[in-house]
């Protein structure tokens, strides 16, 4: 059950996006669009309390609890991010907006890079205290064992990040000749 919840949760995700961009932008409704927007955290607060629930009416710690701990926890870390970055390019699409900046080159992609870290730092906190107060909770009465081994994995998704950005900053990404290299601009300040 717990598995299906966080497919429900992912698909919901991405229709309130949807459906919160189509109204902001096709349809003129700016506030109920947000409005939807802003009812996503919802379904991971859903998510948190079922997980919960299920560990308290003995439910066996598994893989199932750290999948839905690392979902909380990417959402907590990107969710704001796709959505901001999602709703730049809807702006632009469809009413006329700016195009959103680009990282590609240079030291500005390496600090996009670092931002990115950050974010994965944010929702890998929230998923080891999430696991951490899942072990907590069950104490003695269940082999914990799994949910420890998603810690170890939230720290090596972490860990796979940080070198991402490293490289990015030892060896950055030469921009193309004739390119702003903080933009990724052609020449005159064209959009590549």
């Amino acid at each position: 059950m717990l598995v299906a919840l966080i497919i429900a949760c992912e698909v919901g995700f991405w229709v309130l996006l949807a459906g919160g961009l189509a109204l902001r932008y096709l349809a003129g409704m700016p506030r109920l669009g947000a409005a939807l927007l802003l009812c996503e955290p919802l379904l991971e607060l859903v998510l948190l309390a079922v997980s919960f629930v299920d560990l308290k009416n003995g439910g066996e710690p598994s893989w199932r609890h750290g999948l839905a701990a690392f979902y909380i926890g990417y959402t907590v870390g990107y969710g704001h991010y796709t959505v901001k970055w999602l709703d730049g390019h809807a702006a632009h699409r469809f009413a006329g907006g700016p195009k959103p900046p680009g990282a590609k080159y240079g030291r500005a992609r390496a600090v996009h890079e670092w931002k990115l870290w950050t974010r994965t730092l944010a929702g890998a906190a929230v998923a080891l205290g999430l696991l951490q107060a899942g072990i907590l909770y069950v104490g003695d009465a269940a082999d914990t064992g799994s949910l420890q081994a998603w810690q170890f994995v939230a720290l090596r998704v972490l860990g796979i990040q940080a070198l991402v950005a490293a490289t990015y900053s030892v060896w950055p990404r030469k921009a193309p000749a004739g390119t702003d290299t903080e933009s990724g601009a052609g020449p005159a300040g064209t959009a590549r």
